[in-house]
């Protein structure tokens, strides 16, 4: 199917983003979910008495507790769920130098 063609005349929701004090960190696992695959990680963010779940291949995250956060989210029925990718430090324009 080629590229950035949808069926429909369906509006696709917008991505949910969070920022805020990252609270605190739980991690499970590594996890192994087939052979040849590198060993996942999930971890259980909490920002603004929030809980995320994300889940990657890095044993570490770049974000320690403490750091003001960003990142794209989606709601399911398992919870909130970080997208690959998106979790980072947030940066403030005025403490910028």
């Amino acid at each position: 199917m080629a590229g950035g063609f949808r069926r429909g005349k369906r509006q696709r929701l917008p991505k949910l983003e969070a920022r805020g004090e990252l609270e605190s960190v739980t991690c499970e696992g590594p996890f192994k979910e087939w052979l040849g695959m590198p060993d996942l990680y999930r971890y259980q963010l909490v920002v603004n008495n929030e809980t995320y779940s994300y889940q990657t291949e890095d044993a570490e995250l770049p974000v320690v507790v403490g750091d003001w956060v960003v990142f794209r989210y989606k709601e399911t029925k398992q919870g909130n769920w970080i997208d690959k990718n998106s979790l980072g430090k947030a940066i403030d324009p005025s403490e910028y130098q």
